[in-house]
C-alpha cells in the first residue's frame, strides 16, 4: 500500500478494491514452464476447452499460477493451469482413473470430498498415502458408487487456500430424479493476496486481527442512547468478564479476502445462461477455506433438491446458508428474459462473491446491499435464552469444573453433555451450559429477516438412512478452542495430543458433537457419511459435511463400513491446522455388525 492510500479516501478505494476486485484474475505467463509454473489460461467460460474434463481416464497437473484479482500480483496453486480446477464429469457406476502430477516445489495431494472410496485413495498425506512428492504421479483408482455434486480440493497445509480446488458432478446412471433443461455449477471461494502462512501466523499472535467489526466508543454511546447507560455497561461488563467478544463471527474477513464465484470477483461478474421460463438447475459448493456464505436471488425462489450430493426431498426457500466444503443443489425457473443477481455474502458481512443469470451476456441486475451485521447472543453461547440479565461478575476466573454441565432447556431430547477433563486445561476458554439442538435455527444473521431462510430441520434425504440398525454406541465429542492462543481442537485435546478415535468395522456408531465455542465448524468425517438425526431421534438427512452452529448440540449416526485410517476436522482450514482434527481408525473386529 503506498502512502496515498493512507488517506481515508485512499482506505476507501483499497477496500472497494478488496471487495469488489478487478474484472480479470489470471496473468499468462510465456516462460511458465521454465520456473516449473503451469501456462495460465483465462477463466473458464461456458464451453471453454479445458474447464470441463468427462470420461474414465484424467491427467491432472497441479501447478503455479500468475493471477491478479485485486491489482496486486499473486501466484495461486491450480489444477492444469486453472483456478478453480477443471469440473470432472463422472459417471456413476463407472471405474475411475485419475493420474495426479506434481509440478510444485513442495509436495501435495487431492482429496475427493465426499466421495466414498477405499482409504488409500482418499487423499490425506500421513494417513492414507505418503502425499505427491515434487516430480511425482500418483495414480488414483476408484469405482464411483454415488451420484450427484461433490469438489476436490488439496489436503496439503495451505494449498486449498491458495488455489486448489474444483468441481465434481457424477451423473446417476437412471438419470436426474429432478428434471432441469440446463445446468451451473457455481463454486464459492476467497483469494487473499496475503500469504496463507502469514495470516496462520497473525492469528496465533491476534486472533480477532481481521474483525474489523468490534465495538467502538461509538457503538457504545448509540447502544446507550437507545437501550440506556445501565444496560449497555452491564452489557459490556458481561462479555469482557467472559472474554468473549460478540462481533467474533468469523476469523478471516474481507479485509484479507476477496470472495470469488467460479473464480471470478464480483467485479468480474461470472454470468450463466437460460432461456426464460427453464428449469435451471444451480449447483452450489463452498470451496473456501474458511468462509460461510448466506446466499439468495432475488427475484428467484430457490428449491433445494440436494444437499451435499444427496436428493432430498424439494424445499422451497428464498435463501440457505452454505457452510465451508457443503454442497447445495437448488433449482430455480426464470420467468422473465432479464438479469437475476447471484448473491453470496460472507457471514460476517465483511464482503460478498456475485455473477449474475441472464438471457445474454453482459447483462447485470442490481447488486444488494450487505445485510446488517449481526451479533452472537447468549444462546450462541450456549447459555440459554434467559441468561442475559444474570450477573456474570465471576466468569472471567470461573472454575469450569463447578459449573452446571447437566442444565438443559427443557423439551431437549438429548442427554446432558458431559466434559471431558481436558476441555478445563489451557486450551479452552469457554463451555456451553445449556446447548440445544437448534436444527430449525437459519443462524445469527439470518433469524427474523423477512426472508424464508433455510435450516437442517427443512431437509429430508430421499429413501431413508443407509442402514436401519440403531447405533450400538455413542461417541460425544465437544468442539472446543482458545480465541486468544489460537488453539482448536476436540475434547480440549489438539490432534497433537489425541488418541485415534477406533471404530469396529462394521458397527453404527451415534456421534454427539457439542460445540462449547462461539464459532461454526463445518465436520467433515473422510469415508462414511453421516446421517443427522433430528430432535425426535429419527432420520433426517445425509450429507459428507456438517455445520454445528455456537452453543450447539446436534447427533447424527455413522455406519463404519469403510477399513482404514481417516480424517475428522472442522473444514475452516486454520482450525484443522490450529488442532481441531482426529484420526479415525476403522479396524475389523471379532464381533462385527450387518446391516437390516
Amino acid at each position: 500500500m503506498d502512502r496515498s492510500d493512507l488517506t481515508l479516501e485512499g482506505l476507501s478505494r483499497s477496500r472497494r478494491r478488496l471487495v469488489q476486485g478487478l474484472a480479470g484474475g489470471v496473468l499468462v505467463l510465456g516462460s511458465a514452464r521454465r520456473f516449473g509454473w503451469v501456462a495460465a489460461a483465462e477463466p473458464a467460460t461456458a464451453g471453454d476447452a479445458g474447464a470441463v474434463l468427462s470420461g474414465t481416464e484424467f491427467n491432472l497437473e497441479i501447478g503455479a499460477l500468475a493471477v491478479n484479482f485485486t491489482g496486486q500480483p499473486g501466484i495461486a496453486t491450480a489444477v492444469n493451469g486453472r483456478l478453480p480446477a477443471p469440473l470432472l464429469r463422472w459417471r456413476e457406476g463407472d471405474a475411475i482413473t485419475l493420474r495426479v502430477s506434481n509440478r510444485l516445489a513442495a509436495p501435495s495431494s487431492i482429496h475427493w470430498h465426499g466421495v466414498i472410496l477405499p482409504a488409500d485413495m482418499d487423499g490425506v498425506p500421513g494417513l492414507s498415502f505418503d502425499g505427491i512428492g515434487p516430480g511425482e504421479t500418483y495414480v488414483y483408482r476408484f469405482r464411483v458408487n454415488q451420484s450427484g455434486t461433490y469438489w476436490y480440493h488439496s489436503h496439503s497445509r495451505f494449498q486449498e487456500q491458495t488455489g486448489l480446488y474444483g468441481p465434481i458432478v457424477i451423473e446417476p446412471r437412471r438419470g436426474e430424479r429432478h428434471r432441469a433443461d440446463r445446468e451451473h455449477v457455481v463454486l464459492l471461494s476467497e483469494w487473499t493476496d496475503r500469504d496463507p502462512e502469514h495470516i496462520y501466523r497473525t492469528l496465533k499472535r491476534q486472533s480477532n486481527y481481521f474483525n474489523f467489526g468490534r465495538h467502538t466508543v461509538g457503538d457504545f454511546l448509540n447502544d446507550a442512547r437507545r437501550q440506556g447507560w445501565k444496560p449497555t455497561v452491564a452489557d459490556r461488563l458481561m462479555w469482557g468478564q467472559m472474554r468473549m467478544d460478540p462481533t467474533d463471527l468469523a476469523d478471516v474477513s474481507g479485509y484479507a479476502y476477496t470472495y470469488l464465484m467460479n473464480g471470478t470477483t464480483p467485479a468480474g461478474n461470472w454470468t450463466g445462461l437460460f432461456r426464460r421460463g427453464e428449469r435451471v438447475r444451480l449447483r452450489f459448493i463452498n470451496g473456501s477455506s474458511m468462509s460461510f456464505f448466506d446466499v439468495r436471488i432475488p427475484g428467484l425462489k430457490l428449491t433445494v433438491v440436494a444437499a451435499d450430493g444427496q436428493d432430498v426431498e424439494p424445499v422451497t426457500v428464498d435463501e440457505f446458508r452454505i457452510g465451508t466444503a457443503e454442497v447445495y443443489d437448488v433449482i430455480v425457473e426464470p420467468k422473465e428474459d432479464r438479469a437475476y443477481t447471484i448473491f453470496a455474502q460472507s457471514l460476517d458481512r465483511s464482503g460478498y462473491a456475485r455473477g449474475t443469470l441472464a438471457p445474454q451476456p453482459g447483462m447485470q441486475a442490481e447488486v444488494p446491499a450487505l445485510d446488517p451485521r449481526s451479533l452472537l447472543t447468549m444462546m450462541d453461547m450456549g447459555m440459554g435464552h434467559n441468561m442475559a440479565g444474570m450477573d456474570m461478575s465471576g466468569m472471567k476466573d470461573m472454575d469450569h469444573g463447578a459449573m452446571d454441565h447437566d442444565a438443559r432447556p427443557k423439551g431437549d431430547a438429548m442427554s446432558a453433555p458431559h466434559h471431558a477433563p481436558a476441555e478445563y486445561g489451557p486450551n479452552v476458554d469457554s463451555v456451553a451450559m445449556q446447548p440445544q439442538s437448534r436444527l430449525d435455527d437459519p443462524g445469527v444473521g439470518l433469524r427474523n429477516n423477512g426472508r424464508r431462510v433455510l435450516t437442517y430441520a427443512d431437509l429430508h434425504t430421499l429413501g431413508g438412512p443407509i442402514d436401519h440398525r440403531q447405533a450400538g454406541r455413542d461417541i460425544e465429542l465437544h468442539l472446543t478452542g482458545h480465541m486468544e492462543r489460537y488453539v482448536w481442537s476436540f475434547n480440549g485435546q489438539k490432534f497433537s495430543e489425541a488418541e485415534p478415535l477406533r471404530f469396529n468395522h462394521g458397527e453404527r456408531l451415534r456421534l454427539v458433537l457439542v460445540n462449547d465455542s462461539m464459532m461454526n465448524h463445518p465436520i467433515h468425517l473422510h469415508g462414511m457419511w453421516g446421517e443427522v438425526e433430528s430432535e425426535k431421534g429419527e432420520f433426517l438427512v445425509r450429507k459428507h459435511t456438517i455445520t454445528v452452529q455456537p452453543g450447539q448440540r446436534l447427533a447424527y449416526w455413522v455406519t463404519a463400513d469403510a477399513l482404514g485410517r481417516w480424517a475428522y476436522h472442522c473444514h475452516l482450514l486454520y482450525h484443522m491446522e490450529a488442532g481441531m482434527f482426529r484420526e479415525v481408525h476403522v479396524a475389523s473386529s471379532s464381533k462385527e455388525g450387518t446391516r437390516s
